[in-house]
């Protein structure tokens, strides 16, 4: 049955305005003004961090945070937008990173190589999630879930075994193209007190490849087809009784997912220079996922970018707090015992509990619904 979408971009049937900004976006902003305010500050911060901050550490997070923004915003497509618990999103996180580690590898530090790899890993990613999508998204969801953790550990185990391949526990160390290591030098002289060295390079790289990816996520979100999602999530079978075959568009959400996951995957490898079940596949890495999309506010996409910066940012200055902490209060008694830097994770269990009793809809739900 063909039927035109019953479910419009927008009040206006999706008529987008002049800016080209705008019809990216399908006029989908914050529509908070203190969520604004965030979201651009987060954007100017991770834009300027190589010039703010000195070190490795602030450079390195800011890199994270741009590859765990895509990974946490393809993964809200599938689970604040479509309804679809998967554990499977690592594993597609594992064949971006070892697509470009084993091209670069095997035959040489090269831009033909990452492009050889990206391409092969996102085929395999494509495959892999129609195969998953037609043979389990007709089951019910919690034996679909099951299934993909299975999927997932399956893949997890083969990627330690195939060593001669991979590399097995250890994983693969690599070179980058000349242009993106730290000895290249695009000027020879500093700008800002700033070396422009292939290290920088690599960030700017990451940044902006992550800026579009979370744009055009935005936009798919957004779009006729993100709107038949929502309809799918909400009520599946009043959408298949409209005309929609609720299989094909779940199983069209969890490719795109797949193939944004395999990009962050990617990003990720040529950010470390290294790859392995660790960094990419494990499962803790799915935990992680799924707490920035719970903080941030799962259905919203700006919530992965609140959720992937908080979680990062407290998962790598918190123990460096509670350190600073601790040698302040010495002397006096439990108090530097408490909150001694090899607590960390207690602490951080316990922000994030709290934040998930205070925020029950997300910190991007809760700031939208106090303007209202």
């Amino acid at each position: 049955m063909s039927r035109s979408p019953a479910f419009p971009l927008s009040a206006d049937g999706g008529r987008t305005s002049g800016s080209l900004l705008a019809g990216f976006l399908s006029s989908d902003l914050p529509r908070s003004k203190v969520l604004t305010v965030i979201l651009l500050a987060i954007l100017l911060a991770l834009a300027a961090t190589p010039f703010l901050f000195s070190g490795s550490l602030p450079l390195s997070t800011a890199a994270k945070i741009c590859v765990f923004i895509v990974l946490v915003a393809s993964y809200d497509l599938l689970l604040g937008y479509t309804g679809i618990v998967s554990f499977a999103h690592t594993m597609f996180f594992g064949i971006g990173g070892y697509g470009v580690a084993i091209t670069l590898e095997r035959f040489g530090a090269t831009w033909i190589s990452i492009a050889t790899g990206l391409f092969v890993a996102l085929f395999l990613s494509a495959l892999l999630a129609i195969a998953i999508g037609l043979l389990s998204l007709r089951v019910r969801a919690i034996f679909f879930s099951m299934i993909t953790l299975a999927v997932a550990s399956a893949m997890a185990v083969l990627a330690s075994q195939l060593s001669t391949i991979t590399g097995g526990e250890d994983g693969l160390s690599f070179q980058l193209p000349v242009e993106l290591r730290p000895a290249f030098r695009l000027l020879p002289e500093p700008v800002l007190g700033v070396a422009i060295n292939g290290r920088l390079i690599a960030y700017y790289l990451l940044f902006f490849v992550a800026l579009l990816m979370f744009l055009l996520l935005l936009r798919i979100v957004n779009s006729p087809f993100g709107r038949v999602l929502q309809a799918i999530r909400e009520n599946e079978f009043r959408a298949e009784a409209l005309g929609y075959r609720v299989v094909a568009y779940r199983t069209m959400a969890s490719v795109v997912s797949a193939l944004a996951a395999t990009v962050a995957g990617a990003l990720m490898a040529l950010w470390l220079r290294y790859n392995g079940p660790d960094t990419t596949l494990s499962f803790s890495i799915m935990i992680d996922i799924l707490l920035m999309v719970v903080i941030g506010g799962m259905g919203t996409m700006y919530g992965s970018v609140i959720g992937a910066t908080l979680f990062l940012l407290a998962q790598s200055y918190l123990q460096v707090l509670m350190d600073a902490g601790s040698k302040t209060l010495a002397g006096i008694p439990v108090l530097p015992n408490l909150i001694h830097p090899d607590r960390w994770l207690l602490w951080l269990g316990a922000l994030f509990v709290i934040s998930v009793y205070a925020f029950p809809g997300g910190i991007v739900g809760r700031l939208r619904q106090a303007e209202q």
